[in-house]
C-alpha cells in the first residue's frame, strides 16, 4: 500500500508528464515550424495564472497496433476554463505534438465537456485549432466525436459567443465546427482550412494548387468570406480573440460590457460637415465618417478584406459597445451585391443574438445590377439582409449620409422595418432611383419630343433633384426622425443609445423563422 507521500509524488510526476504533450522532440518541431504549443497559446490567451485544466489524465481507448502502446496524458487536446479581462471563458487547445492533434473519441468528449459547462454557466467558448483531422485508427468513433462537437456548436449558437482561432491545419469535417461558430480568426502562412486538400483536388479536378492558396488565411478573408480576421502571427490572433470578447456579453441574457471613455460624448467633428462631395457620383471613405463619430480608438473591423463595398465591425459610443454596418462609397459606389448582403446579414444577426445595438450608415445606390448577380441569386442573398434587420430586436439607429435608393433604402434599417432612430444628413437623397434614371423613365417621351433633348433632360433632372434628392420629403412623413448637421452625429447617436437602453421588442412566438439561406 503506497504512502500518502508516494501518492503525492505520483500525482506530481503525472502532472509533469501531462505538460510534455508529445515529447520534447515534437515540441521542438512545433517551434521550428513557427507555431506555439497548445499550453503556450493558452498562456497568451488567458489572464495570467487563471487557467484551470480539466481532464488532464484522459487517455485514448484505441487498440490499434499503431498507437495501442502509446497513451499520452490528455490525448492531444488541453481543455478547461480561465479568464479574459476578469470574465470566465471555457477553452480547448488542440495539441499538434500528440498524434498530429488528431481527434479521437476521448479527445472529442473532452471538448464536449467544456462546451456543455459553458452552456450551463453562460460563458463564451474559444477553440484553438491545430489538428490533422480525425484519428484514422478510431474510425467511426472519431467521426462520431466530430458530430457531437458540431451538435454542441449549434445548440450554443446565439446563447454564448463562440470564437475559433485557426493556428495550423483544419481540414475535412473538422472545418465545420469553426464554420458554425460566431467568429473565425486565421494566422497568415501557418493556418489553413479546406474540405478536401490539394492532393485530392489535383486528383479529382486536375487543378494544381497549394494549401495556402486553396485554404489559407488570405483566401478565406478576401475570397471566400469563411474567416473573419487574418493576423500575422499567433500572438496577434490570440490578442484579437481577447479584444473581440470585449465587445460581447458572456451570454445572450446579458448586455455587452460598457467602459468609461475619455472621449466626450458631446464631441462634434466639424470635418464631417464637408465630407460628402457635392458631386453625387464622387466617392468618399466611410471609414473617415466612422472615425468622426465613434469613441476614439475603439474600432474593431470584421471581414475587412471581403465584400469591401460594405463595412462591418464593433466600436463604442459613449463607452457602450455597438455593431456598425456601413456602405463604402469608395468601392462599387456602396452598392449591395451578393457578398455584401451575406456579410452584413450574418453580422446583424450576431449583434442581435448578443444584445449589441446596431448603428447603420447608409449611402447605397441600390443592389448591384448584372447577369452574374441575378444568376448568382442576389434576390435570395439580398433577402437575407432584409430578414436580418427585420428580425433584429436590439436598438437600431440609422444615419443616411447620401444615397438611399430603391429597395436598398428599405433594407438598410429603415423606419419601415422597425428602425428606432432614423437620422439623415442634408446631403441625403431618398428616392426610388437616382435622378437621371428616374427622369429617363418618367419623361422619356417629353425628352424625345423636345427641340433640345439634352437641355430638357438637364432641366428635368434638376427639377427632380430639387423635389426628391433631399431628406425633407421623408422627414415630412416621419420616415426620418430628424435631419441633422453631420457634425452633430456623435452626440445624437449617444443620446439615442441612452434613450433606447431599455428597449423591449419581441417577435411572434415560433420555433424559428425560415431565413432564405
Amino acid at each position: 500500500m503506497p504512502t500518502n507521500d508516494e501518492r503525492l509524488a505520483q500525482l506530481d510526476a503525472l502532472r509533469a508528464e501531462s505538460l510534455l504533450g508529445g515529447g520534447a522532440d515534437r515540441v521542438e518541431k512545433q517551434h521550428a515550424s513557427g507555431k506555439l504549443t497548445a499550453r503556450e497559446r493558452l498562456e497568451l490567451l488567458l489572464d495570467a495564472d487563471s487557467f484551470v485544466e480539466l481532464d488532464r489524465f484522459v487517455i485514448h481507448r484505441s487498440t490499434d497496433a499503431g498507437i495501442a502502446d502509446q497513451h499520452p496524458l490528455g490525448d492531444g487536446v488541453v481543455t478547461g476554463h480561465g479568464r479574459i479581462d476578469g470574465r470566465t471563458v471555457y477553452v480547448f487547445s488542440q495539441d499538434f505534438t500528440v498524434f498530429g492533434g488528431s481527434l479521437s473519441e476521448a479527445y472529442a468528449e473532452k471538448i464536449c465537456k467544456v462546451m456543455d459547462l459553458a452552456l450551463k454557466v453562460g460563458a463564451p467558448v474559444i477553440g484553438l485549432n491545430d489538428s490533422g483531422g480525425a484519428r484514422i485508427q478510431e474510425g467511426v468513433a472519431s467521426l462520431g466525436g466530430y458530430a457531437e462537437i458540431f451538435l454542441r456548436n449549434v445548440l450554443a449558437s446565439g446563447v454564448v459567443p463562440q470564437i475559433s482561432v485557426i493556428l495550423g491545419p483544419c481540414a475535412g469535417g473538422a472545418v465545420y465546427s469553426p464554420a458554425i461558430t460566431d467568429f473565425t480568426i486565421m494566422v497568415e502562412g501557418t493556418s489553413y482550412m479546406f474540405v478536401t486538400g490539394p492532393n485530392v483536388v489535383r486528383t479529382v479536378t486536375h487543378e494544381e494548387v497549394d494549401a495556402e492558396y486553396l485554404g489559407g488565411a488570405t483566401t478565406h478573408t478576401t475570397r471566400s468570406g469563411v474567416a473573419h480576421l487574418a493576423v500575422p502571427d499567433e500572438a496577434s490572433g490570440l490578442s484579437a480573440a481577447r479584444q473581440l470578447l470585449g465587445y460581447l456579453p458572456a451570454n445572450n441574457l446579458e448586455h455587452p460590457p460598457s467602459i468609461d471613455t475619455d472621449d466626450p460624448v458631446d464631441r462634434m467633428d466639424v470635418a464631417l460637415d464637408s465630407i460628402v462631395p457635392d458631386e453625387p457620383q464622387a466617392p468618399y471613405d466611410m471609414h473617415a465618417v466612422l472615425r468622426g463619430v465613434i469613441d476614439r480608438g475603439s474600432w474593431f473591423e470584421i471581414q475587412q478584406g471581403w465584400a469591401q463595398n460594405i463595412i462591418v465591425g464593433f466600436a463604442r459610443l459613449g463607452g457602450r459597445p455597438v455593431g456598425i454596418v456601413a456602405q463604402q462609397p469608395a468601392v462599387l459606389a456602396g452598392a449591395l451585391d451578393i457578398d455584401a448582403s451575406v456579410k452584413a446579414a450574418r453580422f446583424v444577426r450576431t449583434c442581435d443574438a448578443f444584445n449589441v445595438p446596431l448603428i447603420t450608415f447608409v449611402d447605397v445606390p441600390g443592389f448591384l445590377p448584372g447577369v452574374g448577380q441575378e444568376h448568382g441569386g442576389i434576390i435570395r442573398h439580398g433577402a437575407k439582409l432584409l430578414y436580418a434587420y427585420c428580425e433584429a430586436t436590439v436598438p437600431k439607429l440609422t444615419v443616411i449620409t447620401r444615397k438611399a435608393y430603391g429597395g436598398a433604402y428599405d433594407v438598410m434599417s429603415s423606419k419601415h422595418i422597425r428602425g428606432d432612430l432614423n437620422l439623415a444628413w442634408p446631403s441625403a437623397e431618398i428616392a426610388v432611383m437616382g435622378p437621371a434614371g428616374a427622369v429617363a423613365i418618367i419623361f422619356k417621351d417629353a425628352i424625345a419630343g423636345a427641340a433640345d433633348s439634352e437641355a430638357e433632360r438637364s432641366r428635368l433632372v434638376a427639377e427632380y433633384e430639387a423635389r426628391f434628392a433631399n431628406p425633407y420629403i421623408a422627414a415630412g412623413r416621419g420616415y426620418v426622425d430628424d435631419v441633422i448637421r453631420p457634425s452633430e452625429t456623435r452626440p445624437r447617436l449617444v443620446a439615442g443609445l441612452e434613450a433606447l437602453a431599455g428597449k423591449r421588442d419581441t417577435n411572434p412566438r415560433k420555433k424559428h423563422g425560415n431565413i432564405p439561406l
